[in-house]
């Protein structure tokens, strides 16, 4: 008798499919291999990684969220991981190693509970129960700080740098930070308002870390456009132009036909005219320095230099609104409008050598909204990696003074909250109980990890922090450097809030979104899909290298 059923076929030829626990232990294989790789660079004894891209361009770097992304990562759950790291680099701007580290571990406590045959969605619910109850457990935790506490914004500044390439000056890059972040800082009523953008990080090549400057004002990596303008303009009044200052081409193709050589010439004579009218227009208004955003015409800088003017052509759009916000001025796209209402004002505009290359310094703005870190450094990696150094500190200043609450760092906020969550979980019956604990001893892997980074027995450690936490000393915390375990308060290990409650609330959402997966399907490779070979790794991701 023949067999009267065919099989069906509901997926295009060629599309690979991998179901049920197998695509479970895929999923979560590639998350922790990506919380692997940067594991190793946590803290301040972490190592950094070195990523060479196909053109033979070096990044050397300890930030979580640059190396995910240099990555090029391929694997789908993988790339949930490095969604982490860029939430948190966005809301925070430091702690994406933190928060891609509890990510993978939560995933990795996860497997043991799917091994004693516990269903995905009660470890789901058990976590989310667990995240919430985190996020309280930091709160009561934190303690307030305000923007007069100086010494505990510096504390928080330093600590973001400590292991990074900016950790030498990290004295001198606090100082800075704190300075900086202040001065743009905005107060309506209770609420304090900190945009990270308005601080512009500027970097060049030359001299030391040491040499970093706060300039109360922009840094623009711009020239004057003719040799006959002053180098330096006193009491600048600024005029910011969002149109060439010259002659317009027709938008259509327009032909000039001239059959008499006096026509030429008063062709020529006509352009420059209409220049030197451009030019009568800006000195009109009281402008003594022009930053254009567009081109000036040759001619033009010869009129501007004759009249005493400074100018700069070609400058960024972020560049132009940050000029606005530190001068008060107003972007002015039409000429004719230009009024002396428009203009912005600073002491000095000059244009200094820094390194190798002219740069213009616009300082001295009364009530600047937008400022500048000039950062320096002997060499192009060592200057992007304090660039991304100073990135973390300013964030981690910003967010303290936001929400008003830091906590202690070292590892004893997830000591204290995992005691706290494990307490917790006795209240709880059923198997959400095992998902908690299993939460709990997930966070404790950040004090685990900078115990093993620095060289020292993590079993003992965290043996020695334990104790310590369970007599009630809630800040005890591990110092990387002498291998004790320490006030970290007091040592002036301190970071913001945000860092933890981000880090907990993002790894924990993405952990279970992971969890809750059971099939995957990829496309068929002829569809243009990536294809996925049988194991459910696409190619990149099985072998990937540990750097």
């Amino acid at each position: 008798m023949t067999n009267q059923y065919q099989p069906i076929f509901i997926l295009p030829e060629g599309t690979q499919r991998t179901t049920g626990k197998n695509a479970q232990r895929n999923n979560i294989m590639a998350a922790k291999m990506v919380a692997e790789t940067v594991r190793t660079t946590l803290g301040p004894k972490g190592m950094d990684k070195m990523i060479v891209d196909s053109l033979g361009d070096v990044i050397v770097t300890n930030d979580g969220v640059t190396i995910l992304n240099e990555m090029n990562i391929e694997h789908p759950s993988a790339k949930m991981i490095v969604e982490v790291a860029k939430t948190q680099e966005d809301e925070v701007g430091d702690g994406t190693t933190t928060a891609v580290v509890i990510a993978g571990e939560l995933l990795k406590k996860a497997e043991e509970l799917l091994d004693q045959e516990i269903h995905p969605t009660v470890v789901a619910k058990g976590y989310r129960i667990a995240a919430e109850k985190s996020q309280t457990i930091l709160r009561n935790l934190s303690a307030d700080v305000t923007k007069n506490d100086t010494d505990t914004l510096k504390k928080l500044a330093m600590t973001a740098m400590t292991g990074k390439g900016a950790e030498a000056a990290k004295e001198k890059l606090a100082d800075l930070t704190v300075k900086a972040v202040n001065s743009i800082m905005d107060n309506e009523g209770e609420k304090i308002y900190i945009d990270r953008e308005d601080i512009k990080l500027e970097k060049k090549v030359g001299g030391s870390v040491e040499d970093s400057e706060f300039v109360e004002g922009i840094v623009l990596d711009k020239e004057k456009v003719h040799t006959g303008m002053p180098r330096s303009v006193k009491e600048a009044k600024i005029a910011l132009i969002d149109s060439a200052l010259e002659i317009k081409n027709t938008e259509i193709d327009a032909k000039i036909q001239i059959t008499d050589p006096n026509q030429m010439q008063a062709f020529i004579d006509m352009e420059e005219k209409m220049l030197r009218e451009m030019v009568e227009k800006i000195s009109k208004s009281g402008a003594n320095t022009i930053f254009c955003q567009k081109g000036i015409d040759d001619l033009a800088q010869h009129f501007l230099s004759k009249k005493g003017i400074y100018a700069a052509r070609r400058v960024k759009k972020s560049d132009m609104e940050a000029l606005a916000r530190a001068t008060g001025g107003k972007i002015v796209s039409n000429l004719d409008d230009l009024s002396s209402d428009d203009l912005g004002k600073s002491g000095i505009v000059e244009e200094k050598k820094v390194g190798d290359e002219d740069m213009t310094y616009v300082q001295n703005c009364r009530n600047a909204k937008s400022v500048t870190i000039l950062i320096r450094g002997g060499t192009e990696h060592v200057v992007d990696e304090v660039k991304r150094a100073m990135e973390d500190a300013v964030g981690d200043v910003a967010s303290a003074l936001v929400s008003g609450k830091v906590v202690a760092g070292a590892g004893a906020p997830e000591i204290e909250l995992a005691r706290n969550l494990r307490l917790f979980s006795d209240s709880l019956s059923g198997r959400e109980q095992l998902a908690v604990r299993a939460f709990a001893e997930a966070v404790e892997i950040i004090p685990r990890t900078l115990a093993e980074n620095s060289g020292l027995d993590p079993i003992d450690i965290m043996t020695e922090l334990k104790a310590k936490h369970d007599k009630g000393d809630k800040w005890a915390g591990v110092d990387v450097f002498t291998g004790k375990v320490i006030d970290s308060w007091k040592t002036g290990v301190i970071e913001p809030l945000k860092i933890k409650t981000q880090a907990i609330s993002s790894a924990a959402e993405v952990a279970m979104m992971i969890l809750r997966i059971d099939d995957v399907i990829a496309g068929s490779s002829d569809r243009g899909g990536g294809g996925m070979p049988p194991g459910g790794m696409p190619p990149g991701m099985g072998g990937m290298p540990e750097m």
